[in-house]
């Protein structure tokens, strides 16, 4: 599989784990040490993995479950040798996420280094 089916396969693993409320998906598509960041309308948020598992696995009913809007677009994948920057649009808790993944490849497989995030609208 090429790098960007590669890149591609890990971005909608991770759009699944959010739909379905998986901490184990999310700890599977982050390095360990990533960290999720952005601005939410009540400020700047920052959070490790495992703090952002803990959310994705709080939001229950799951989106998936509650039927909630599914969308996501991968809007650009730039790969430098073992390192990527993807830019990617996805619904999420009734909101629109745009967000800018740093990924790595780390042993043949690529994970997510960090994400920043915004929310449209």
């Amino acid at each position: 599989m090429s790098d960007t089916n590669e890149i591609r396969a890990c971005v909608e693993r991770y759009y699944e784990s959010l739909q379905t409320s998986d901490p184990g998906l999310v700890k599977q598509v982050f390095h360990e040490t990533a960290m999720i960041t952005g601005y939410l309308p009540d400020g700047l948020h920052q959070m490790t993995v495992t703090e952002f598992a803990g959310f994705v696995e709080a939001q229950q009913p799951s989106p998936e479950a509650s039927g909630a809007e599914r969308m996501l677009e991968i809007l650009s994948c730039e790969i430098a040798g073992e390192t990527a920057s993807v830019r990617l649009r996805e619904a999420y808790l009734g909101k629109v996420f745009l967000d800018t993944f740093a990924m790595l490849k780390i042993e043949g497989r690529w994970l997510i280094y960090n994400k920043l995030f915004h929310v449209e609208g």
